[in-house]
């Protein structure tokens, strides 16, 4: 097979899948990981698709586009899993929450089964299930209505309608993209009023976005970085990039610099 013939057959099944693993490429076309780079690194520099971390996607400066969320649960998945456990330490029994869409905030859930007597408000059926499946008896889960989104959260105003009857204490909410003028923004118009009637609901806005997310201006503004008050990101955030948020929002916090573990921290609460 010729190099654009591989070329267009790895286009192809980015486009239809919105991610792919390159190992995963490299076995679909029987070739070496080697070859596959090669040809990734050439349709990178046509501006076809975007590198990620152990794959390649479309490219998220695409305004409108926004991939499965099977195929965004494979991207960056040593961030998130940080992230979630050092935004996971925010989180005290008694206390009600909200959680937006998002892979990232899917992660989060995993890391709250253990936390007892809290009340969940989300808008993702992925999340919903984590509690269903693995959460304790006196966690309290509500699920709003809406119009389903490729990502699996539900949006519309529906979901809009549910939320505004609602107070939480802190919503941890998902990003497609963020930047300094635009702030926190998505692909849907409709689930950037969902989110943005989260947020309204909320005392505490806890935003949950790894480095890839900066710098990607997508359709709808959701909300400015002024309305945040926590920004849990990872390592990878360029330093630069990191001064300039820290300008904007009180509390930026990096997974895994001097994150307690969140049960250790929790028990020491307890005791207190």
């Amino acid at each position: 097979m010729l190099a654009h013939q591989r070329q267009q057959k790895i286009l192809d099944q980015v486009t239809a899948e919105g991610a792919v693993k390159v190992a995963d490429l490299g076995a679909a076309l029987s070739v070496s990981d080697m070859t596959i780079r090669r040809d990734v690194n050439e349709l990178v520099a046509r501006g076809l698709v975007e590198r990620v971390h152990g794959g390649v996607t479309l490219p998220r400066s695409a305004s409108v586009f926004e991939p499965g969320f099977s195929a965004k649960s494979e991207l960056d998945r040593d961030a998130k899993a940080a992230i979630a456990r050092a935004a996971a330490r925010f989180v005290r029994p008694g206390t009600s929450i909200g959680i937006s869409g998002g892979t990232t905030t899917h992660a989060l859930a995993q890391e709250l089964l253990d936390v007892p007597d809290i009340t969940v408000v989300t808008n993702s059926l992925p999340v919903a299930e984590v509690f269903h499946t693995g959460g304790r008896s006196d966690q309290t889960v509500l699920l709003t209505g809406g119009q389903r989104t490729p990502s699996y959260a539900l949006v519309g105003p529906l979901t809009v309608s549910a939320l505004q009857s609602i107070h939480l204490d802190m919503l941890f909410l998902g990003t497609h993209g963020v930047d300094i003028e635009s702030g926190l923004t998505c692909p849907n118009l409709m689930e950037a009023q969902t989110n943005q009637a989260l947020v309204a609901s909320s005392r505490r806005v806890i935003v949950l976005a790894d480095h890839t997310k900066w710098g990607v201006r997508a359709l709808a503004n959701t909300i400015p970085l002024s309305r945040v008050d926590v920004f849990v990101t990872d390592a990878g955030l360029d330093p630069g990039v990191h001064e300039a948020l820290s300008e904007t929002v009180d509390d930026v916090v990096i997974a895994g610099e001097h994150t307690p573990d969140t049960n250790e921290e929790r028990a020491l609460d307890d005791r207190a």
